[in-house]
């Protein structure tokens, strides 16, 4: 086993020596672009830990892994375009610096590559690596239409978000780590047990960001504090702050959600006093600990030793003492 730090040097560097470069430019180059943006590519660093934790060597799963970080690249370059973004990762996003359409095809190619990825294993291994890629980049996609959906709807309900984040964030997680499980060949069970650990904590590492996007500490945060307040997205503390306020509570913080997205401090401050004030802040916390003890309740059913069980808790555990 390596460690996280060592797992992201491996993917860093096989990043950097992938080669997408091929003929028409102004398709390709924007693929290497948005792949030599870094980020912390935790899900491709899953898929290689995935596969040692069940005895295989890391690099028979590098091919599973490139799928899955072309796949979420893929996705971003189309948010972008669809939140209009100026930046991805502190750099111009592709329709940005190219345009809308140069974003749109390229992004639809990386989908693709992201499939031949899969054709470097055998037809059993495929097969099962590309029924998990397809129910999982639709559920992406399902989860993209439900984000937009809400943000026209006044009605969202909690379970209808949680679904939303499942979605959209968490079933990429779970299934980095099942592709991990397929290409190690393990158990049907173990398989399955991994990527409800991996799901689990998508959720709360979601809910954690709903958290932090609020209440993080501006100096590690890594962006801008009271973001979603701003933009009025209706987050889980959202929606418990309206569940739990009174009439009156309830009335301010439409109110406040009512105002159009600018910098607002006033406003960031009114709405985190209610998240307090409602119950909302401790009510998320708590959310996020259930999803926490939910991936581990999975974990303590995997048939991996005792050691390794405790590596794949104390991954967990460091995501969610996270304060960025």
């Amino acid at each position: 086993m390596q460690s996280i730090a060592q797992y992201q040097e491996v993917i860093s560097e096989h990043f950097n020596a992938l080669q997408v470069k091929k003929t028409p430019n102004n398709l390709y180059e924007p693929i290497s672009y948005i792949l030599s943006l870094g980020g912390k590519r935790m899900r491709p660093v899953l898929t290689l830990m995935t596969a040692e934790i069940f005895d295989t060597n890391y690099k028979k799963a590098l091919n599973a892994a490139t799928a899955i970080e072309v796949f979420h690249n893929f996705s971003l370059i189309h948010d972008d375009i669809m939140d209009d973004a100026p930046l991805r990762r502190g750099k111009e996003t592709v329709h940005e610096k190219w345009d809308i359409n140069t974003g749109i095809l390229s992004g639809d190619a990386m989908l693709i590559l992201a499939y031949q990825y899969f054709e470097n294993y055998e037809p059993a291994i495929f097969q099962k690596l590309a029924k998990l890629f397809s129910k999982t980049a639709l559920e992406v996609c399902e989860g993209q239409q439900y984000d937009v959906d809400f943000e026209t709807r006044e009605d969202v309900t909690i379970p209808e978000y949680l679904k939303m984040i499942e979605f959209k964030t968490a079933v990429l997680v779970g299934a980095a780590m099942k592709m991990g499980a397929i290409v190690a060949e393990t158990s049907e069970e173990n398989a399955n047990l991994i990527y409800d650990f991996g799901l689990n904590l998508g959720i709360a590492f979601q809910l954690q960001d709903d958290y932090l996007d609020a209440f993080g500490d501006p100096k590690t945060f890594g962006k801008q504090v009271g973001g979603d307040i701003i933009e009025n997205k209706k987050t889980y503390l959202y929606l418990k702050a309206m569940e739990y306020s009174s009439a009156e509570n309830r009335e301010m913080i439409s109110h406040l959600f009512s105002i159009q997205p600018s910098v607002n401090t006033d406003k960031v401050n009114s709405v985190k006093e209610l998240f307090n004030v409602t119950g909302a802040s401790n009510a998320t916390q708590e959310a996020i600990e259930l999803y926490t003890q939910k991936a581990f309740e999975k974990l303590s059913k995997l048939e991996i030793c005792v050691d390794k069980k405790k590596l794949l808790r104390a991954f967990g555990e460091s995501l969610m003492k996270r304060n960025v």
